[in-house]
C-alpha cells in the first residue's frame, strides 16, 4: 500500500468518525460502502470493518458503564442469540464456500440489503417506538424470546455485512424494551455490539479477510474525528446531516442489493 492510499484511509476515516459523532449514524454502513467503492474486495472491508467497529465503540462502552447506563441483563440475552450465530455463520463461510471469492457476492448482497433496512429503520424510528408504548404488555411478556431470537438474527446479518450492530440493535432494543431510557437504549446496544463486532471481526481475521495497515489508517483518521464531531454536533443541524445519511445509505443499498438480487 503506498502512502497515498494510506493518507486517503485516514482521510476516510476522519469524515466516518466525524458522521458517527454528529449524528451516530455510521460505522460499519458508510465505512464498508466506500471501501467497496474504491476497490477493497469485500471480504477484506467486512472484516476489516468488523475490528475497526469494535475497537471504536470500545470507549463509548467504558463511558456508559461508568454512567451506569447498561442492562447487562438484556445484553446477555441479546449475546446469548448472537454470538452463537455469529461462529456458526463464519463456520458456513469457511467450510461450505470455495475461499473468499466465493462468499464475496453474498457479503455484497447482504450489505446492500442491510443498507436498505437500515435507512428503513432509521425513517420509521418514531412510528417504532410508538407501536411498541401501544403494545407494551404483550411484547414485554415475550421480550426475552424475542431478544434471543433478535439477536441471532443481528449475529447473521453483522456477520456477512458488518452492518446492523447499531441501528438494528436500537431498534430491537426500543421494540422489545420501551419504556428503557434512551441512555439506556444506547449504552445497551453498545455493550452488545462490542463483542458482536469483536467476534466477527475476529472470525473474519482468521479467514485472512483482515487488512492491518487498511485498519490502522482508518482508526488514525477516526478516532479523534469521532470526539470531535461529538463535540460539536449541538452547533450543527444533526437532524438534516441524519437525513442526508439516511438518504445516502438508501441509495447505496438498493444499488448493492438489486445487483446481488437480480443480475
Amino acid at each position: 500500500m503506498d502512502l497515498t492510499s494510506f493518507l486517503f484511509y485516514i482521510v476516510a476515516g476522519a469524515g466516518v468518525g466525524f458522521a458517527m459523532g454528529c449524528t451516530g449514524v455510521g460505522g460499519g454502513s458508510l465505512m464498508t460502502p466506500i471501501l467497496l467503492a474504491v476497490g477493497i474486495p469485500a471480504q477484506t472491508a467486512i472484516g476489516t470493518d468488523l475490528l475497526y467497529a469494535a475497537i471504536t465503540k470500545v470507549s463509548g462502552l467504558f463511558s456508559h458503564q461508568r454512567r451506569g447506563n447498561i442492562d447487562w441483563t438484556i445484553t446477555r440475552r441479546m449475546s446469548l442469540g448472537s454470538i452463537p450465530a455469529t461462529i456458526l455463520t463464519l463456520l458456513a463461510l469457511h467450510y461450505f464456500s470455495e475461499g473468499p471469492q466465493g462468499y464475496a457476492e453474498l457479503l455484497t448482497g447482504v450489505l446492500g440489503i442491510m443498507l436498505v433496512l437500515t435507512a428503513i429503520l432509521l425513517i420509521l424510528r418514531g412510528p417504532i417506538t410508538r407501536l411498541a408504548r401501544q403494545h407494551d404488555r404483550w411484547v414485554t411478556q415475550r421480550a426475552p424470546l424475542f431478544t434471543l431470537i433478535a439477536g441471532a438474527i443481528l449475529g447473521v446479518c453483522v456477520t456477512l455485512s458488518s452492518v446492523g450492530a447499531g441501528v438494528f440493535g436500537t431498534a430491537v432494543l426500543l421494540l422489545l424494551y420501551s419504556r428503557l431510557k434512551p441512555s439506556k437504549v444506547v449504552g445497551t446496544d453498545l455493550a452488545h455490539a462490542v463483542p458482536l463486532t469483536f467476534i466477527a471481526g475476529s472470525g473474519h481475521m482468521l479467514m485472512g479477510n483482515t487488512d492491518w495497515v487498511l485498519l490502522a489508517g482508518l482508526l488514525i483518521g477516526s478516532l479523534p474525528a469521532i470526539h470531535l464531531g461529538a463535540a460539536v454536533a449541538q452547533k450543527m443541524p444533526t437532524n438534516l446531516l441524519r437525513w442526508i445519511l439516511t438518504l445516502l445509505l438508501l441509495g447505496l443499498g438498493l444499488n448493492y442489493s438489486i445487483d446481488f438480487l437480480f443480475f
